[in-house]
């Protein structure tokens, strides 16, 4: 136990209490895993933490208990192992023993005489869902936060029987959502209702008794009152099942996530493996991934996202931040329409939207207004909830509307012109303290100020497309942008629940420019000759969410020719415009069908001769993402190469097995052939040797 001692480990405890249940001779054991913390520092394993839990089940099944059962401190369950400590590992032996102890506790619930339960309260993740696996049965708060097996996503495995149980107890199809396919789909969680559908857990209990319910059913199970049944497994389609998920990975990834490939194998082994020998497999394949260069990026992209996304780098005192009791969207087109209801869901004051004409505000609030039935239909809204959003947002064609509104965020045209005119008009209206917010996506927030009264009050809130669901929030400081308007901003975004990040006003700030410059390197290979299939794979060994084509697509040509435009104004020499771009936004074809190129968009080119292979594309895209990050850096465009990052994984989705894009430019090297250094430290995002 020594050689695996953390020295920073918050040991979670478990704690042992005898509990008399009616119905039952003898009391039960129950052990609650507690570190101590509110449930704002969740429940995690280390070795202190697994070995007290070792002790509990000891001294449970020394009291000869009726059952025990497992729960956690309230809101929280476990959320799995402490990776803090993973980076502290010094060799691959440490690596198999802390596989290999995880794997001897939980195991100790699994073959126990005595019967054993996990009242699951919380949140379960990780080794937290694998400890409730090991347990006979299972109960579950329906208002547990989520359950998920989250670590492919970091460039692990479940590594304590995760991938030799839950395919034995949900099937195969299913196993290989919640272990593969969830955590490459921005680490997608389950909700209560879908893990007792699956069939996780036994029973889904109301939370406000959870655990006196979760006791009676419990001593109803062991009296043989209750009866548990679960369906068979069908091993049939086990192979079947499998060779599509590894294609669908070849697809998606092509070689770029180990862990992806090394959790298929190991779903293959717990087929017909007995589970000492599929555990067995968990320890090596853990083992391995422990000293990977996609681990380190995973834990560093982890982190960036669970820490420095709550701490933005540069915010100021959010003392100075005003109350915001009514919002003004100025526009109702689609972007205007989500963000009334993002508004009014989160800050729950009222919102009103306005444009040219009746029509227009009409639909727009109508749209909101259906995505309001469409979430009650679902069962994700109750109707009170969606009775009172219907209240709060209004649509009005007289800007008159926002003379009380404490915050005017504008959604219009992406033209300097016409955003200038709109904060020239609403200046007369609105009450001096209102913060104006600009949700332009490349614009210059001092520019659009410059001519204003009150350009201190101007600020740039640049959201992402689908609003709802990626959550970065770029917050642009203008060169006369007060520190109150700035902290009122990023109140608003931690009400709104997205992530925000200090940008200061350069054109098409961090998210856009990057792809702008990267989009563009690709698509200036294709006016070069190079064929759009061979430009279109050229990024596959990064394993990105989407091929550049795809993006280019999801992003709209006309916006990346507009945006592109912009960036060529401010950086001629870096930036170029591709009339083959405009030929195709002007065409309104799609580049990409069915994964597959457009064969009419491909006979508008017109290119050149000299076309570039996949390995030259590849370089290319990788050397100017390395030169546009470390210029950006210099200007200070953020604080630091970790915002860089965060922007990159929370507002393009980039993957966490690239660190965002920073770690993965040192690995490759291009961040040294480039710039002549590296942007992290060695031993951050990358092995220490």
């Amino acid at each position: 136990m020594s050689a695996l001692a953390a020295p920073n480990e918050v040991v979670t405890r478990a704690l042992l209490r005898q509990v008399n249940v009616p119905g039952l001779d003898r009391p039960a054991a129950l052990i609650t895993l507690d570190n101590g913390f509110d449930h704002t520092k969740p429940n995690t394993f280390g070795p202190a933490g697994l070995t007290s839990l070792d002790e509990a089940i000891s001294a449970a099944l020394a009291a000869e208990p009726a059952f025990i059962a497992v729960t956690g401190k309230p809101y929280i369950f476990c959320v799995g192992a402490d990776i803090t400590g993973l980076p502290l590992l010094a060799d691959r032996a440490q690596a198999l023993e802390i596989g290999r102890l995880g794997h001897r506790v939980f195991a100790r619930l699994k073959d126990s005489d005595v019967p054993t339960f996990a009242f699951v309260n919380g949140a379960a993740m990780g080794g937290g869902l694998e400890l409730a696996l090991h347990c006979h049965y299972r109960t579950l708060s329906a208002g547990a936060a989520a359950l998920a097996l989250p670590e492919v996503s970091l460039g692990l495995i479940p590594g304590w029987g995760g991938t030799q149980l839950l395919p034995n107890l949900i099937g195969i199809p299913a196993a290989t959502q919640v272990i593969i396919q969830n955590p490459l789909m921005q680490n997608k969680m389950l909700k209560p209702k879908q893990a007792a559908e699956l069939g996780i857990a036994d029973v889904l209990l109301e939370p406000a008794d959870f655990l006196e319910r979760s006791l009676e059913w419990a001593a109803g199970v062991v009296r043989g009152e209750v009866t548990v049944t679960r369906p068979e497994v069908d091993k049939d389609m086990w192979a079947g099942v499998l060779y599509f998920a590894r294609q669908t990975l070849d697809q998606r990834l092509h070689g770029a996530v180990p862990a992806a490939y090394r959790a298929l194998d190991l779903l293959e082994t717990a087929k017909d493996a007995d589970f000492a020998t599929g555990t067995a497999a968990e320890d090596e394949a853990l083992a391995d991934l422990v000293f990977s260069e996609e681990l380190r990026s995973g834990l560093y992209a982890f982190d960036l996202v669970q820490r420095r996304a709550k701490r933005p780098a540069g915010a100021p005192d959010k003392a100075l931040a005003r109350p915001v009791t009514k919002v003004g969207i100025v526009g109702a087109g689609l972007m205007a329409s989500q963000l009334a209801l993002l508004f009014a869901r989160r800050l729950q004051v009222p919102v009103v939207m306005t444009d040219l004409d009746q029509a227009r505000v009409d639909k727009g609030v109508g749209y909101v207004h259906t995505q309001i039935e469409k979430a009650v239909s679902k069962g994700r809204m109750d109707k009170g909830t969606a009775a009172r959003l219907y209240g709060l947002v209004s649509g009005s064609v007289d800007k008159s509307a926002f003379a009380d509104a404490d915050f005017v965020i504008e959604a219009v045209f992406e033209d300097l012109d016409v955003k200038k005119q709109v904060w020239a008009e609403l200046e007369k209206i609105v009450k001096p303290e209102a913060v104006l917010a600009t949700n332009t996506s490349s614009l210059s927030i001092t520019a659009m100020a410059a001519e204003l009264a009150h350009p201190e009050r101007v600020v740039g809130f640049h959201f992402f497309n689908p609003v709802a669901v990626l959550p970065l929030l770029e917050i642009v400081r203008g060169e006369r942008t007060d520190d109150a308007t700035l902290a009122t901003a990023f109140a608003v975004g931690k009400q709104l629940k997205k992530s925000s990040v200090l940008v200061s006003d350069a054109p098409a700030f961090v998210v856009n420019r990057l792809l702008t410059r990267f989009l563009g390197t690709v698509f200036a290979a294709v006016d070069a000759g190079t064929p759009l299939e061979v430009a279109n794979r050229a990024l596959d060994p990064l394993g990105l969410p989407m091929r550049p084509l795809a993006l280019l697509q999801l992003v709209g040509p006309a916006v990346a020719y507009h945006v592109g435009g912009t960036l060529h104004a401010a950086f001629p020499d870096r930036f170029g415009v591709s009339e083959n771009l405009k030929r195709i936004a002007d065409s309104g074809q799609p580049i990409v069908v069915d994964d597959e190129i457009n064969a009419e968009v491909a006979k508008l080119l017109v290119v050149g001769d000299q076309p570039l292979t996949e390995d030259e594309v590849r370089r290319n895209a990788l050397d100017a993402l390395a030169q546009e990050i470390r210029l950006m850096l210099d200007e200070g465009v953020v604080a630091e190469a970790q915002d860089i990052d965060l922007c990159m994984i929370l507002g393009a989705g980039w993957p966490f097995h690239l660190g965002g894009v920073t770690p993965y430019l040192d690995r490759t090297g291009a961040s040294e052939r480039v710039t002549g250094q590296r942007f992290l430290p060695r031993g951050v995002a990358s092995l220490a040797g």
